[in-house]
């Protein structure tokens, strides 16, 4: 991406359906310097990206709000708002449509003074004030030679009230359509009004995340405890945290211990043990402990800030299915016109119906085929699945990362820290005539208490399950890569390698247990005293404990699982097969896993899982990257999504969670293109009338948005 471009988001007031979409992508890319704009109904943002010397923020505004929109800077309260103005326009359209419709349909003509002209009066208001949006937007439409929904209820009310004027003026005062004007308008904005107040439910778990942080913090600054903002917490401030607070920050425990819950964060239910050197994130909650920490990342820079951003981003990303919806939306507000003009002129001049009867089919036909529903099918899913993934732990970059999800024939796991623990446990020991379990790991742990090898923590680990007591050693001497010597209770030791022992003494009495642990996968451990070898200890990365489960729920989902590592071949079979995984590549070089990821892309869609640096390239190549929070930054920016758990069945939850979410998206699009198609020959052949129209397309918006929601029930 070019650095030098910058990349926007604007929060737009006025968007109704897919039309409205188009209309503002197509008037924002057409300004100078403009290079990509993608704007979402849901969330009502547009993103553009522009050449800040051939545009600014300015002109991008400009151009929206020339097609009738608005363009509002406090994005955190556009929705109370919107909603609040919406509650009063309705209740404005109500105190005057009601007597609109009442003297309509239930008063005889003439049983009041000057009736049509009250009538007339009451309807004026609610077409020209109250439904001043609707030409706002039609007249902005109109100057790109565009039309939307608004359009359609634009020419629809208009005709119907324009004709009463004239009825009104030439006398015949008992057939008059202002009631078809006013309910409808009305109608349509009780529909917008529904739609938007189950909208803000699909973005629930953002304001969930944003209400975590704490408003207020107490820090040490200068010897003193001091009450801050949590946005003037600045890095390098000691931090207190008491029981029940929640952490401001993210950053080091210097002072205490604690049990912290962080499942808003990550989903996992289990408070996690904190002492010092252990890290916090913002937004977690301390429960019974007081500590103290060093903040580190603060303001944006915190993980909790950084989820909020991935998730606002997926949200407001367009999946590719969108882009039928597009397509269909740029010719049908178009051909219903046209429709609706045909309509008309079937029943003036071939029905001979008149024109008033032919007026209210047109009408009907503009209003019943307005496409608010098939804006809102597929960013209203993405929407609340994302927020559903989020609660899981399971974070999701971009909407086209959930769609292509489902389509997933190979997933490559890397091996060490994604399929297993990523550190080594001592499951064997074996030892020689005369000496003792506990003398082998009291020793061992002894001579590698000096040492930070992952495998020294194996061995000092399993020590301590007995009970370890550190012996006195001296004349440390470490090889690296090889082994330790040292002297221990006057007496000479040797622990290492099998290759590094072998000079050093003999190994024959050993000889079958090494081939065993060998041919299991396992790292052997020799411990030799004076030059003779008395213990050995075999190490092993053991798999996750759900592995093999997810490994099965994968391939019952017909995908073909990998495992890919740099480790040799026998460590790497003896992994593989206690998860389930037939497939194996090993003795992989970091720079050597992307060529194998794109080899599986040419026979189908590829996911690589995994959480290292050397699985970044690997990560970035595949169609879908599964990055585990455990692992580095590097992993988790190249990754598509991001697992906070670390729990490797969140793959499998994540593509279940791809597949109920396109499901619904095709549900949400079959249901809104069916009622189009099945209810515009009926609106045209005089079946329905205006009123009746503008209930049901309100209603469709609505039920595509409940339907979305229905996703939050669901348990991945």
């Amino acid at each position: 991406m070019d650095t030098s471009l910058i990349r926007k988001d604007f929060k737009v007031k006025g968007m109704h359906c897919a039309s409205c979409v188009l209309l503002i992508e197509k008037t924002v890319r057409k300004q100078p310097g403009v290079m990509d704009v993608v704007v979402n109904l849901t969330t009502e943002n547009a993103t553009v990206q522009y050449d800040p010397g051939l545009s600014d923020d300015k002109k991008i505004i400009n151009a929206i709000e020339s097609r009738g929109y608005k363009v509002v800077k406090d994005g955190a309260n556009l929705k109370i708002r919107e909603i609040l103005e919406l509650k009063i326009r309705l209740i404005s359209a109500l105190v005057f449509s009601i007597p609109v419709f009442i003297l309509s349909m239930f008063v005889k003509e003439n049983t009041l003074p000057f009736q049509p002209y009250i009538i007339w009066i009451l309807a004026t208001p609610v077409q020209f004030i109250i439904g001043r949006q609707f030409y706002r937007n039609f007249f902005g439409a109109l100057k790109s030679f565009s039309a939307d929904m608004d359009t359609l209820i634009a020419l629809g009310t208009s005709a119907a009230y324009f004709y009463s004027v004239y009825l009104v003026f030439a006398g015949h005062g008992a057939h008059l359509y202002f009631e078809t004007s006013s309910v409808l308008i009305t109608v349509i904005i009780l529909g917008r009004f529904l739609e938007e107040n189950a909208k803000v439910r699909t973005s629930d778990a953002v304001k969930k995340l944003m209400e975590l942080a704490p408003k207020q913090a107490n820090v040490i600054r200068s010897g003193k405890e001091l009450s801050v903002i949590t946005n003037e917490i600045i890095e390098g401030d000691t931090v207190i945290i008491k029981p029940g607070e929640k952490i401001p920050v993210d950053g080091v425990i210097t002072d205490g211990s604690s049990s912290v819950d962080e499942s808003m964060l990550t989903g996992e239910a289990m408070p996690v043990g904190k002492k010092i050197g252990d890290g916090v994130i913002a937004g977690s909650i301390n429960k019974l402990g007081s500590f103290r920490f060093l903040a580190g990342k603060v303001g944006n820079e915190t993980v909790l800030a950084q989820i909020i951003r991935l998730i606002e981003e997926a949200q407001g990303s367009k999946a590719p299915i969108q882009r039928f919806a597009d397509v269909i939306a740029s010719y049908f507000v178009p051909a219903v016109i046209i429709i609706a003009a045909a309509v008309f002129l079937s029943w003036f001049y071939f029905a001979h119906a008149g024109f008033a009867k032919s007026l209210v089919a047109c009408v009907s036909v503009l209003v019943i085929a307005c496409p608010c529903a098939l804006g809102l099918a597929t960013p209203a899913a993405i929407m609340v699945a994302s927020g559903k993934g989020a609660e899981n732990g399971i974070l999701i970059k971009e909407g086209s990362a959930l769609e292509l999800a489902q389509k997933i024939k190979y997933i490559v796991f890397d091996k060490t820290g994604t399929l297993t623990k990523g550190f080594p446990e001592i499951t064997d020991e074996a030892v020689a005539p005369g000496f003792s379990v506990e003398s082998l790991l009291q020793t061992a742990a002894s001579l590698e208490k000096a040492s930070e090898h992952p495998l020294a923590e194996a061995v000092i680990k399993r020590a301590h399950i007995n009970n370890f007591k550190p012996l006195p050693v001296s004349g440390f001497e470490a090889v690296p890569g090889l082994g330790i010597k040292a002297q221990v209770s006057g007496k000479n030791y040797v622990l290492g390698s099998v290759e590094f022992i072998a000079g050093k003494a003999g190994l024959e009495f050993f000889g079958r247990d090494i081939e065993k642990f060998a041919s299991e996968g396992k790292t052997v451990i020799v411990l030799a005293e004076d030059g003779n070898a008395v213990g050995v200890l075999a190490a092993l990365d053991r798999p996750k404990e759900n592995v093999k489960e997810t490994v099965m729920l994968l391939k019952s989902m017909a995908m073909e699982i990998y495992m890919i590592t740099g480790d040799d071949e026998a460590t790497a079979k003896a992994v593989a097969k206690q998860a389930g995984i037939e497939n194996v590549m090993a003795g992989v070089l970091p720079q050597d896993k992307a060529a194998k990821i794109k080899e599986l892309m040419q026979k189908g869609v590829t996911a690589m899982a995994g959480d290292g640096i050397n699985d970044a390239p690997a990560l970035a190549q595949a169609d879908i990257g599964f990055a585990f929070s455990s692992g580095t930054d590097i992993a988790m920016e190249s990754g598509n999504i991001v697992l906070m758990k670390n729990d490797v069945m969140d793959v499998y939850r994540t593509i279940r969670l791809s597949r109920l979410t396109m499901a619904k998206i095709r549900q949400n699009m079959f249901w809104a293109l069916f009622y189009n198609i099945a209810a515009i020959p009926i609106a045209a052949l005089g079946f329905l009338n205006p009123m009746l129209a503008g209930s049901a397309m309100a209603l469709s918006s609505v039920s595509v948005v409940l339907n979305s929601l229905l996703l939050k029930r669901i348990k991945l």
